[in-house]
């Protein structure tokens, strides 16, 4: 058993480190009562990863293979999490709803591409400008919301 995790440790932390990081962004969304919150963002950040790390093994089993395209595997997750977002994106009278939502999910995607890459900085980065964006946005958005009257439809 050791020896698996020996074996395996880049790939673990790897997995992890996308996990931890859509749990973060996930546990932000649950705090302001959205739809998809820590399961949801650590999955599609986890899967993500899982995606990317599959392509670089295939990339080495099938390197030698003319035609063959491994970045395909990334460009198809973009695609995949786009339809994700596009289900949680609702129409309701004049106003839509779960466009944020949908763009979370979208950039939590590309936080575990980067963690399953093993481009970790570039995914805490990237997961604290997420989180400063929700939070941020979210302290100037409720003033903006009250003058509008726009918080009585939320």
């Amino acid at each position: 058993m050791t020896q698996f995790f020996t074996q395996n440790s880049e790939v673990i932390i790897r997995l992890a480190v996308a996990i931890g990081l859509g749990m973060l962004i996930g546990a932000e969304r649950l705090l302001v009562h959205k739809e998809a919150g820590m399961k949801t963002h650590a999955l599609v950040s986890m899967g993500s990863a899982l995606f990317i790390i599959i392509s670089e093994y295939l990339a080495i089993k099938y390197s030698g293979l003319s035609g063959f395209n491994p970045a395909m595997i990334a460009s198809n997750i973009i695609v995949g999490i786009g339809f994700l977002g596009a289900g949680s994106i609702i129409f309701q009278g004049s106003r839509l709803s779960g466009l944020t939502t949908a763009s979370g999910l979208w950039v939590t995607a590309g936080i575990g591409m980067a963690a399953g890459f093993g481009l970790l900085g570039l995914a805490v980065i990237s997961t604290v400008l997420v989180l400063l964006i929700f939070i941020i946005m979210n302290i100037f958005e409720k003033p903006i919301k009250r003058i509008s009257g726009d918080d009585l439809h939320q």
